[in-house]
């Protein structure tokens, strides 16, 4: 439970975090305060569940079609956080670019949190 709720937590801060770089680094995209807190919610359960569903049905028999789902996710995320008042875009785009750039922050500091903050502990050795 302790490591779902950290994971959690990780992911939420990580999909605050991309979408806060993306709207400073990429002209056209813009995020509205008052709709923040409800499109990174939106933004992180959408990318979850499409990226569970993908990954759940092509892991096996193509990896790098898993890999590619990670940014069809993204996009399709930032497609329906955008929907409501957090998130606008001046074009396609912004939109595309900042699709691009938050699956590479979200995927990079996503992989560095899981090799540092979340440690696996090897069968039959206890924790420490």
């Amino acid at each position: 439970m302790l490591r779902f709720l950290i994971r959690l937590g990780v992911f939420l801060g990580l999909a605050a975090v991309a979408l806060l770089l993306s709207a400073l680094l990429i002209p056209g995209m813009h995020l509205h305060w008052q709709g923040f807190l409800v499109a990174i919610i939106v933004f992180a359960v959408v990318q979850a569940a499409i990226e569970w569903l993908v990954g759940a049905i092509f892991r096996r028999g193509a990896p790098a079609v898993a890999g590619a789902a990670g940014l069809i996710s993204t996009a399709a995320a930032l497609l329906l956080a955008s929907l409501g008042d957090g998130i606008t875009f001046d074009g396609i785009a912004p939109w595309v670019l900042a699709a691009v750039l938050i699956w590479l922050i979200t995927g990079l500091i996503g992989w560095l949190a899981g090799k540092y903050l979340l440690p696996k502990v090897a069968p039959g050795k206890p924790k420490a």
